[in-house]
């Protein structure tokens, strides 16, 4: 029993030392030998090529031009492209109403920039032009209006009633005397008289306001039924301007053919052709341009001025005058006969059309013994109704 008790009691005290060398060998730091093999060290060659690399692409990105960017007003963030050749390639043949893209006005600011010049102000032909625009444009937060009017920015209350209607739309007002001090010191007092600005004034208002770069030119006297960026999509080539033709108005109409061909063989300037004038040449209709300010040559002013000089103009026989006609003959792309300004004399005439005179009521302006005089026209049209916002008449007459 005792050799049992002695056995036994060994056994314990065995098995208790191995317990303890085991807890102390855990509890004792030791090296460790990890499973993975540590990365090797690249040559110092790849080093110098990865590195080389990128100050290659680094000056890769600042000497290449940019090609997109971000406008911060959008709330999407949208990439603009800068370069739109390719878009106006493909958009050539938008004129004729085979393409709505919008061409981010020729890549300068991704905006669609339409103006207007007004002689006497009447809101609600405004408001209708800016309507009929908004409401058939795919894209009407990249519309920007210039509205340019007798006061200008001197009359903010007329503004604040367009924001009014609009109240998410760019508007801005522009004054009208730097475009006419421009004319008048190119001019005489009695020559300047005689003309027509609002026909003028789309080709001298990119020498006042150099942004507008690229732009629609839109008499207020229209409402706008096709989307405009058909027209902002068209391919102008070497040409600065592009209007629709219109037949049933022919050059002969408005100067004599002998005269012209007169003046041809006599005169030495750069905007007189060489080769005789068609007798029965249309015209170009002024009520809807697309305008790129950067082709347009320096004497494009100059030449209208001279034509009207030698021509004798005078508004007195109830005609336009046939100046800018003559400068641009053969000079401008042709817009399909869809963009022609028409009457709304039916309904066939009025959907078929994307551009429509206004039939609405006028306010016209008129000088008697030195003041302004304005006076309501009658009108017999319900067209414009249709693009007349709510409450305009509670804003208009407030």
């Amino acid at each position: 029993m005792a050799s049992s008790s002695s056995y036994m009691s060994a056994r314990s005290s065995s098995t208790h030392r191995r317990f303890a060398q085991t807890s102390a060998n855990q509890a004792a730091p030791g090296p460790l030998h990890h499973d993975v093999d540590p990365a090797p060290n690249p040559k110092p060659v790849f080093r110098f090529l990865a590195f080389g690399l990128i100050i290659f692409l680094g000056f890769l990105q600042y000497f290449l031009p940019a090609t997109h960017f971000r406008d911060p007003s959008d709330p999407l963030r949208k990439w603009i492209p800068l370069n739109s050749s390719s878009s106006s390639s493909n958009s050539r043949n938008s004129g004729d109403g085979s393409s709505s893209s919008i061409s981010s006005n020729d890549g300068d600011d991704g905006k669609v920039h339409v103006v207007s010049w007004i002689e006497c102000l009447d809101l609600r032909m405004l408001a209708v032009l800016a309507n009929s625009t908004l409401s058939n444009s795919k894209y009407p937060d990249s519309l920007y209006f210039h509205f340019f009017t007798p006061e200008g920015n001197k009359d903010r209350v007329s503004l604040y009633k367009l924001k009014v209607l609009f109240p998410y739309s760019n508007i801005e007002i522009h004054g009208q005397e730097e475009v006419k001090e421009l004319v008048k010191t190119a001019t005489s007092e009695a020559e300047y008289a005689k003309l027509n600005l609002e026909e003028i004034a789309p080709f001298v208002i990119p020498s006042i306001h150099q942004l507008l770069r690229k732009f629609i030119f839109i008499s207020p006297n229209v409402i706008l039924k096709g989307r405009i960026e058909e027209i902002t999509g068209v391919g102008l080539s070497l040409h600065a301007i592009a209007a629709a033709e219109d037949c049933s108005k022919r050059l002969n109409t408005y100067v004599n053919y002998h005269v012209l061909d007169a003046i041809q063989r006599s005169a030495s300037k750069p905007w007189v052709p060489q080769t005789s004038y068609p007798k029965d040449a249309c015209m170009p209709d002024l009520s809807l341009l697309l305008i790129d300010a950067r082709k347009l040559k320096r004497e494009f002013l100059e030449a209208i001025l001279w034509w009207s000089k030698v021509l004798n103009w005078s508004e007195r026989n109830g005609k336009k005058n046939p100046a800018i006609a003559l400068v641009l003959h053969n000079r401008y792309h042709k817009l399909s006969d869809s963009w022609l300004v028409k009457d709304s004399t039916s309904h066939e005439v009025t959907n078929m059309s994307m551009i429509i005179n206004y039939d609405g009521p006028k306010i016209a302006c008129s000088e008697y013994g030195g003041g302004i005089h304005i006076n309501q026209q009658s009108y017999d049209g319900n067209l414009w109704k249709q693009y007349l916002p709510p409450k305009s008449d509670r804003i208009f007459d407030g």
